[in-house]
């Protein structure tokens, strides 16, 4: 009977996990840029001695859905969004490169431009770009950052810098648990890329809510399952004690 209660439970344990992560999806499902995470079960085989008679379920994150989302229309001037396979890049707490979809731009009160929770936007060098003081601030449809100088009449407008576009190769790019997007380890390094921005808009989230709900009802329907496989391994030892305990 332990076999039987320790394949149930590590199947519920492993419905948890899948659960877990599709609640993650949905309470993401109106965090713009956000990339919905694929969760499936597979078989996995005891390793040991003897006969392989038992089998428990494994529950993992096979990949990252990076289809686009939809163009959320703003009219900012710095919400932006890649059109495309197009990432920008940020700099993220660790200090290495992350690639983004989309961003709501801010200026610190140094002149740093950051997205929304604070992480410096990079230029096609990989450093974080600072604004001088300006009257405006526009982002052309191929990245590049414009302004209006203080003191300067409305109509000059001056280049001063350009987004780090890059358009790598789906199949490189995972997702790492601080929700950042980054290439696979031993991936060539990404050059800049011809990569169409749009100004004024966020793109959305891609999760499927509808489909994320009927994933919640089925994943506790299968916890319910194993919960019943654990009741009737309870039973089953109990039947047996009862019978070893007939004199």
């Amino acid at each position: 009977m332990d076999r039987m209660l320790y394949v149930s439970m590590s199947g519920a344990k492993e419905v948890m996990l899948s659960q877990g992560n599709n609640a993650n999806n949905l309470a993401n499902a109106s965090t713009d840029g956000f990339k919905q995470d694929f969760n499936e079960f597979r078989a996995q085989h005891v390793q040991g001695p003897g006969w392989a008679s038992r089998t428990f379920s494994l529950d993992e994150r096979p990949a990252t859905d990076f289809t686009p989302g939809a163009a959320k229309v703003t009219g900012r001037e710095l919400d932006v969004m890649t059109k495309g396979n197009g990432f920008m890049a940020v700099q993220t707490p660790a200090g290495d490169e992350g690639l983004i979809r989309t961003a709501s731009m801010q200026l610190t009160p140094e002149g740093d431009l950051v997205d929304i929770v604070g992480n410096p936007i990079l230029n096609t060098g990989g450093i974080p770009i600072n604004i001088p003081p300006s009257k405006n601030i526009t982002i052309g449809d191929d990245g590049t950052i414009s302004i209006v100088p203080d003191g300067s009449p409305s109509n000059e407008l001056v280049i001063l810098d350009q987004l780090r576009l890059v358009e790598p190769d789906m199949k490189t790019l995972t997702k790492g648990e601080d929700g950042f997007i980054r290439p696979i380890a031993g991936t060539p390094e990404l050059g800049q890329a011809n990569i169409r921005v749009l100004s004024g808009a966020l793109e959305t989230s891609n999760v499927n809510t509808a489909q994320a709900l009927v994933n919640m009802i089925e994943l506790s329907r299968k916890y319910e399952m194993q919960v019943k496989m654990m009741a009737t391994a309870k039973n089953h030892a109990q039947k047996s004690d009862s019978i070893l305990s007939l004199r």
